[in-house]
């Protein structure tokens, strides 16, 4: 809860860290698998549900990653990353890829894309992007990628809310 009483002092705000994230996890999102290829040939991904359109005209897209994440190093020396929009079912995949592991790819069936990026199948969609920008977020690094290839496939899509995978309905009045 914000500790602030005015709008005058919204600069000198403070938060509880846990009931601050709590908040932000009542906005649900969508789940993806970010994948890339380190500088030094190793697959890397990683799941996060930042991911947001930013513009059609370039194809824009952006998403976060933690400073201190083990892999900030390799997206940040990558080229190219690709997007995996989960589809229901995949939240074992999603676990898969949030938990530290020697290699999260064992035993997945990757193609190649471009810069030698693992490309995962079965998911949702699919945006193969060129690295294009890197901004400060705080304790996150923004990701900005120019779409360079995108695919589209039929599915339900897995969704994140209030620390729980979660999956979606059509709602009644807009059959």
């Amino acid at each position: 809860m914000s500790t602030c009483d005015t709008p005058a002092a919204a600069t000198a705000c403070s938060f509880d860290p846990r009931e601050l994230r709590k908040a932000f996890g009542q906005f649900t999102t969508g789940v993806t698998v970010i994948t890339t290829r380190a500088p030094d040939g190793r697959r890397v991904g990683m799941t996060a549900n930042s991911f947001s359109s930013v513009s059609l005209d370039p194809p824009l897209v952006l998403w976060s990653l933690a400073r201190q994440a083990p892999s900030v190093c390799d997206f940040q020396g990558a080229s190219h990353f690709a997007i995996h929009v989960l589809a229901a079912g995949q939240h074992l995949l999603s676990r898969r890829f949030s938990t530290p592991q020697q290699d999260k790819f064992v035993g997945l069936d990757c193609a190649e894309g471009p810069a030698g990026v693992p490309l995962i199948d079965g998911v949702l969609a699919r945006f193969v992007c060129r690295n294009v920008r890197q901004y400060d977020g705080g304790d996150h690094l923004i990701f900005i990628g120019q779409v360079e290839r995108c695919e589209r496939f039929d599915g339900e899509p897995l969704a994140f809310h209030a620390g729980y995978y979660q999956v979606t309905v059509r709602h009644p009045e807009c059959v």
